[in-house]
């Protein structure tokens, strides 16, 4: 359905989630009207004579973002939009009629197709890095191999197959800069392509903001993004496939966010709401990924399991070619239209505005070097620690460990949004930096599950509680984060540098995931209990920092 051309089937089916996700009443309507009308009025380039000028600048005070963004915490909340509000058009058309899709359900459906778009592109990321460090550890850098994902685990055992590492280029160069044990180099071999997966975006923001556009950005780097994952299928070219992922994500990842903001027209409450629909489509595509190419890497053969991500982003680029008619117009674009030229330097304000991202980000870069031992070092505990339950003679395989995080943000953000709701009614919903620092806190304190874990467990192998235990926790912790940082940077960043903005907040999550893998060398070498503590020390300590900073944030931010 994602690939049809038909956007009526696929904005209806999509719809129906986002009308689950974001049904509720927009408490924070009055904030995000202005802080989206400052974001719309200091786009240069939104005044094109084609537009009426009201359409162009709505009013707003330029002080509501730092209430929408970092004060209150209104307008910031999972979910938190109205379905039935007068629908603006986005930004691209601002004097258009909504249309029949629109008033029906409340978002324009461009929503849906980049809803899809996402999903599928994400079906087929955390479907391959589902797989990544155990295709390494068992399979690829080792001679006798596991030809079947887990299957050295299951009664009986399977026999191992021969293989020469060496036979993957560039292999004898790279182990010069890893360890010499398996399980350490692959921590550091996904560590690193995990964290280049969000250095490449800054340059892709940087691409479509001044030369491409974020259309013809997020295509070649979907097609990119096909090959890897196809490419993958060759043991031999490994690292060619890596390098192919990791060129394809940069152009994608930053640009089909950005896209979404551009459907809103500045000052529309429904903007939050959006994000967090949209943040439901990567988890819906995360949670699918692993049941699919897990299961078929463990029945089949690895290979089976990396094809199915390749069909996932053919799937996912598809979805957004079919339905470009329906997308808003790149910012590029409407340079152009105008004729109007880009400004090459910032105002005070915006200089103000944009250091207080990069101080944001750079504290970020700890949450996500937590957070990533999920797919490194929690996998390793999943798969050498963990007693999955055989049901009707099937085996559970250990990679479908990596759909738990997607399903409880699934199930959490709508309830999530119903108690900050209350809180708001109350007047104690936290502020958005507040919100940050305790996602931050409980990603720590999910870690304390694994210690006393490790206690219970030792060197055998325990129940499944204790994992999916720790990963609740830290999910509720992301869910404190996450989506508000993507909406977050859409509305303080200059509109003419928003797509290179948002490649610098994903670059928080390069550096996350680069010491993620430095990080993870430990579990090797320290005791598991040990290395349980540092994850929750870590996690707590840049909470509290975060707690300590967020009044001159706030300020910057204004």
């Amino acid at each position: 359905m994602a690939a049809s051309g038909s956007a009526g089937a696929d904005a209806g089916a999509g719809a129906g989630a986002g009308a689950g996700a974001g049904a509720d009443a927009d408490a924070g309507a009055d904030a995000d009207a202005d802080a989206g009308a400052e974001f719309g009025g200091r786009a240069q380039v939104a005044r094109a004579s084609r537009r009426p000028r009201a359409a162009a600048r709505p009013t707003g005070s330029r002080q509501a973002i730092g209430g929408d963004c970092t004060g209150s915490g209104r307008g910031t909340s999972v979910g938190m939009t109205s379905l039935a509000p007068t629908p603006i058009p986005g930004p691209a058309a601002a004097a258009a009629a909504p249309t029949a899709f629109e008033r029906r359900f409340g978002h324009p459906p461009g929503l849906v197709i980049l809803f899809f778009a996402e999903m599928w592109e994400r079906f087929s990321y955390y479907g391959m890095r589902g797989l990544l460090k155990l295709y390494m550890v068992n399979y690829l850098f080792v001679a006798a191999r596991e030809a079947l994902q887990g299957c050295t685990k299951r009664v009986p055992p399977c026999t191992l197959v021969g293989g020469n590492p060496h036979d993957v280029l560039f292999w004898d160069f790279i182990q010069q800069f890893v360890p010499s044990r398996p399980a350490e180099a692959a921590s550091v071999l996904y560590g690193s392509y995990t964290a280049l997966v969000y250095l490449t975006p800054f340059f892709g923001g940087i691409l479509a903001d001044r030369v491409l556009g974020q259309r013809k950005t997020v295509v070649i780097g979907g097609t990119l993004m096909a090959l890897g994952h196809f490419v993958m299928a060759s043991e031999r070219a490994f690292f060619l496939a890596l390098f192919l992922l990791i060129l394809g994500n940069g152009a994608f990842k930053p640009n089909i966010s950005t896209q979404v903001g551009n459907l809103y027209r500045p000052g529309d409450p429904r903007r939050d709401g959006a994000f967090t629909i949209f943040y439901m489509g990567i988890n819906l595509g995360a949670f699918l990924s692993n049941l699919v190419c897990g299961t078929l890497a463990a029945i089949y053969g690895w290979h089976y399991g990396f094809a199915a991500a390749g069909v996932g982003m053919i799937l996912g680029l598809a979805a957004y070619i079919a339905g470009g008619r329906y997308l808003a117009e790149d910012n590029l674009t409407r340079v152009h239209e105008a004729h109007a030229e880009l400004a090459t330097s910032m105002t005070a304000d915006e200089k103000r505005r944009v250091a207080a991202l990069v101080v944001l980000c750079a504290l970020n870069v700890v949450f996500w070097a937590v957070y990533e031992q999920q797919g490194n070092t929690m996998q390793s505990w999943s798969d050498d620690q963990t007693a999955w339950p055989v049901v009707f003679g099937f085996a559970i395989p250990s990679t479908w460990f990596q759909s738990f995080n997607p399903l409880v943000i699934i199930i959490a953000a709508p309830l999530l949004d119903v108690f900050w709701r209350w809180q708001n009614g109350r007047g104690t919903e936290p502020s958005t930096l507040t919100k940050m620092a305790l996602g931050c806190i409980l990603l720590g304190v999910s870690f304390v599950v694994m210690i006393v874990g490790a206690r219970v467990v030792g060197d055998g192998r325990g129940s499944p509680f204790w994992p999916l235990a720790c990963t609740l926790l830290l999910t509720i912790g992301e869910l404190y984060l996450s989506p508000i940082g993507l909406s977050l940077v859409t509305k303080v960043a200059p509109a003419r540098m928003v797509s290179m903005l948002m490649g610098m907040w994903l670059m928080s999550s390069f550096l996350g995931n680069f010491l993620s893998g430095a990080i993870g060398v430990l579990y090797t070498r320290w005791s598991k209990d040990a290395f349980f503590l540092l994850l929750t020390v870590l996690g707590v300590g840049v909470g509290l920092v975060m707690l300590a900073v967020r009044r001159p944030l706030r300020t910057a931010m204004q």
